[in-house]
Order: structure tokens, then sequence, then C-alpha cells
């Protein structure tokens, strides 16, 4: 048994301190505690707190620790709203870049709509929850603090869809998002649905007021489309679609996003999606939408051609990783918005930094690429106005963050 000191916490939320070869990794400690325990290579197991911080507080999940969703519930939000703006600042610092900051927006707790659950057949039936952490044992979850109250009571029906498209062997994945007309499911990893099954799938979604039901990538059933709302438009998501985990998210990263464009009149939407950004600058701007995702840009497209009031949308299927825009296509715009996966876009940067184009809002989910990508965009004369810290992922180590980019 060792006893250790926690100088700082890692960037998966585990605390960090001095062993005897080297950096010790602490689940579920903060920065000052003294805890005991054993440690196995560069880790630490069986951890017991010996001087807890001011800083901790009583998880408020009954399943925290348990399930691998959460790691940070130990520690207070206002720990956690500083920490995680923190860690922004210092991949920024890494690089050499400095930016003021707004005040980091967290989502309330149960505003999930959206999330991949696991599901495995059982001797009595059926077993839906999230896998531990680094591990295959699945955890139920049915007091969950993260997830939208409608997911929740929906588990009894998934437990269903469970054991009807399971096996006892197997782990079937569960692609569930809430939508103001229903809950839109997409089972995946599950057994080829014959016709009786269909038939017994197509009840099943009536009955319990599925929005879609989707198995293995084919929509079985539609009873009603599985609507989000970017701004004044209606937009229905193809199948286990990327969309912002919450609403308050959504609605923080659009504001931020808005308030960069200002009053451009002609901007581009790179890694468009469904058009979370592209419908709600539509207001005020002509947009034109770039997504690889063939399907994402058809329900944008439709989403937009059925509201009333907007400015024109286009679309473009590109691959921005393969085929970034080009310098010539950039200066035909007055503002960009960008928003990569968690790669960043360090190709389509470095086009961007070469091109006239004078005010970016920059999206991202990795503050580590896109301290990488705003080096590219200073280098080259761009100045960072301010970042602002969302955090949709609360108790976990994950924060996305909205940046506003101009030069002269």
């Amino acid at each position: 048994m060792s006893t250790v000191t926690i100088k700082r916490l890692g960037h998966q939320g585990d605390g960090i301190a001095d062993g005897p070869e080297g950096d010790i990794y602490v689940p579920f400690t903060l920065p000052g505690e003294t805890v005991e325990g054993d440690i196995v290579g560069d880790h630490m197991d069986n951890v017991r707190v010996i001087t807890p911080s001011p800083d901790r507080v009583k998880a408020p999940c009954s399943h925290f620790k348990s399930c691998g969703g959460c790691s940070l519930q130990h520690a207070a939000d206002g720990f956690l709203a500083v920490w995680k703006t923190d860690i922004i600042k210092s991949a920024l610092t890494a690089k050499g870049l400095k930016a003021p900051f707004r005040p980091i927006v967290t989502s309330p707790a149960n505003a999930r709509r959206r999330a991949t659950l696991a599901g495995r057949r059982t001797k009595k039936g059926a077993m839906v929850g999230f896998h531990a952490k680094a591990s295959d044992a699945l955890v139920p979850v049915p007091s969950c603090t993260l997830l939208h109250p409608d997911i929740l009571r929906a588990f009894p029906i998934f437990e269903e869809l469970t054991r009807l498209g399971g096996s006892r062997k197997g782990t079937v994945s569960i692609a569930v998002t809430y939508s103001a007309t229903g809950l839109d499911v997409a089972m995946g990893d599950v057994k080829t649905a014959d016709g009786p099954l269909l038939v017994e799938l197509g009840g099943l979604c009536e009955k319990h007021h599925l929005a879609r039901l989707s198995w293995n990538g084919d929509v079985i059933a539609t009873r009603t489309a599985p609507v989000q709302r970017f701004a004044t438009t209606s937009v229905t998501p193809p199948p286990g679609a990327f969309l912002q985990a919450t609403e308050a998210g959504q609605s923080a990263l659009t504001e931020a996003v808005c308030s960069i464009i200002g009053d451009a009149k002609q901007v581009v939407d790179l890694f468009a999606g469904c058009g979370t950004f592209s419908l709600p600058l539509a207001g005020t701007a002509a947009v034109h939408a770039v997504e690889s995702d063939d399907a994402y840009l058809a329900a944008l497209d439709a989403g937009w051609r059925n509201s009333n009031g907007l400015r024109e949308v286009t679309t473009e299927a590109r691959d921005l990783f393969r085929r970034p825009l080009l310098v010539a296509e950039l200066n035909k715009f007055d503002a960009v918005v960008i928003d990569p996966p968690r790669a960043g876009a360090k190709a389509q940067t470095e086009v961007l930094a070469q091109s006239k184009v004078a005010r970016i809002a920059f999206v991202s989910c990795n503050y580590v690429t896109f301290a990488r990508d705003a080096a590219v965009l200073v280098a080259a004369g761009f100045r960072i106005d301010w970042v602002q810290p969302v955090d949709q992922f609360r108790w976990s180590a994950h924060v996305e963050l909205v940046a506003a980019f101009s030069r002269d």
C-alpha cells in the first residue's frame, strides 16, 4: 500500500501524482488530496482518500464509478468550470497563444438528448445500460443523472428491442435521440429481421409511440418524423446522425457562432452536418453548406426548402480532409464557420490562412487540435478575439468551444 499526493488532473480526468518511476494516474481524485492504494504500473488501484479536497462532493448519481459514463462526479461544479477552461488555456499556451475567455456554459443535469447504449439478452429477458470503464461489463443505469427523462423512461422498450434482436453472446448497440415528436431509435449489431420480426417491430414502434425505428441501418418504421429544431427550421436528421448532445449546448454554440458572423452576407459553413449553424445563419445571410455526408445534406436541404423567410442555402458534398476548399473558393465569402471532428481541420485551416477571409467562427470538440489549427491562423495574421467554452458533457473530461477569429 502506497501513499501519494495528487498534484493535478490529467486530460482524461484522472488525478496525477509522483510515483517511484514517473507519474501515477489515480482515478476519482482531485488536486491536493492525499490518497493511498496499490500502485500497478503507472496507475493506482484500491484507492482510499485520506485527506479530501474542499472541492470534493458527493456524487449525485448512484451509478457513479460502476458506470463508465462519468469520471468527475466527485468534483464540485465550480471546480470543473475552472478546470475545463484552464485545459483549453493550457493547450493554447503550449502553442504560444493567448485569448480572452468568456464564462463557460454548462448544460444542466438530465439534458442529454442522444446516447448510445448497449444491450444484451439474459436468461430472463434483457439488460440495457452503459459499459463499465475499460470493460465489456454492462451496467444498468435506471437512475442516470445525464440522460433526458424521456430516454430513461424508455429503458423497458430498449430491453424489449434487445430481447428481439440480440443474443446472449453478443452486445447490441442502441443509438437513441430525443425529439419533440418522440424517440428516434437506431438498433445496431442485431439479427437480420425477417417478415414476422418486421411486423413485430412495426407494432412495437406504434405501441410505444416511437418516432422512428431503424434496424442495422434500415428504417423499419416511421410513425412520425423525429424533428429537430435549428432556430426556426425543422429538420429530420438521418438515423443515428450527429447532433449536439444537449439543447442548451446547441443554443450556446449557435449564439456564439451567430455573434461572430454578425452582419456577413455571404457565409460558408464547413463540416455543416444537418444544418446546426447553416440554418440559423440563413436568417440574415446566404449560406453555402459543405459536408461529406449526402444524407446530412439532404436533411439540411429539405429543412431549408420547407422553411419561410430564409436566405438562400446551397449545399456541396465534399471531403474537406482530402479536398479542402481552395483560396479562390473561400475568397467568395465574407465569413467562415468551421466545425471539424476531433481530428481538427489542419489541411483546411492552412488554406484558410492563405485566403482573404477576415472572420472565422471556429467550433471545436478537441482543444488540442484546435490549438494546433489556431496557431496556423494566428501566424497568418488572425487574432483570437475570444473563446467561449461549452460543457455539454458535464462530469466528464470532455469540453467544447467556439472561438472568434478576425483580421484586418
